[in-house]
This record gives C-alpha cells, structure tokens and sequence, in this order.
C-alpha cells in the first residue's frame, strides 16, 4: 500500500487501524503478544496510520499503553493519532466532557507516557465540552502544539450543527 493522504503536516497511509479493542478483554489484541502481531501486520501492510484514544481499553487506557509497548523502536515509522476528553470510570458521575486547560495538559503528558513517545502526531478532542468555553480547548492545544509535544490537533463526534 503506497497510497497517502495529508492530514494538516503529517503523511498517512490511506487506510488506518483503528485501535478501540487493543486491551479489550476477549479479543486477539487483550495482551501485548495480540497487539505487537497486529500492529507488526499492519506496518508490513503499508499501515502507517494508527488510531487510539484514552479511553480505550478501560479506565487504564490499556488500547494506549499495549501501543506504546508494541511500538518501541518503531516509533517513527507510524503516525499516532489519540484522543483525549471523554471520561468514563464506575460511576456514572464521572463520564461525561472534559476539555479544560488543566484537563487537557494533564491528558496529553498521561497519553504520552503510555505511549511511550516524546510527541503525539493528532491530539483530538473526543467530544465538545458544553462546560468549557472552545477557547480554552483551543488554547490549550495550541500550548501543547507550541511545545512540540502535539503535532496536529483535531477534534471527533462533533455535531454539523
């Protein structure tokens, strides 16, 4: 697969592994082993485009750090995109919106660890916060961009309207 598309400054493969099951319990992708041999498919693939967010994998973003693991040593052949801001956790209190400046900062360098990485390539919004003035989202962003630690932002689940 030689086919790219341009996402702001980054190059991508055409198709992308969407990574909502690393982590998931009953799936080939629940341990390392199941997600290094995926992700090790994809690359030879042509697969230079992977999708994750902090969500995935239970409240310990396992979908992110399996990634991470499975990456090491490769981390420049690929182009990580995660997501940030929608919360979930054992009570129903604590799902919902995030996207304050103190949120997102504390999000970006957890996903970083995780992923063992010094940069995210496309950090995004997983859900408008109704809570958070979009100014603040942005600027925050805009923060991260600005230190190097995210190379393009995005946003997903957003209504047209």
């Amino acid at each position: 697969m030689s086919a790219s598309a341009s996402i702001g400054s980054l190059s991508v493969s055409r198709v992308g592994l969407g990574c909502n099951n690393f982590g998931r319990h009953g799936s080939v992708t629940r341990d390392l082993a199941g997600t290094r041999a995926v992700i090790d498919a994809a690359i030879k693939n042509g697969v230079t485009f992977f999708d994750t967010a902090a969500l995935y994998g239970g409240p310990e973003s396992l979908s992110e750090s399996l990634m991470g693991q499975a990456l090491e040593g490769r981390r420049d052949e690929v182009v990580i995109a995660t997501k940030f801001g929608h919360t979930s956790g054992p009570e129903p209190s604590t799902w919902g919106a995030r996207g304050s400046r103190d949120f997102i900062r504390k999000a970006a360098d957890a996903s970083l660890a995780r992923l063992r990485t010094d940069r995210i390539d496309l950090f995004q919004l997983h859900e408008p916060d109704p809570k958070t003035p979009i100014e603040e989202t942005l600027g925050a962003l805009a923060e991260l961009v600005e230190e190097g630690k995210v190379r393009e932002i995005g946003h997903s689940n957003f209504d047209a309207t």
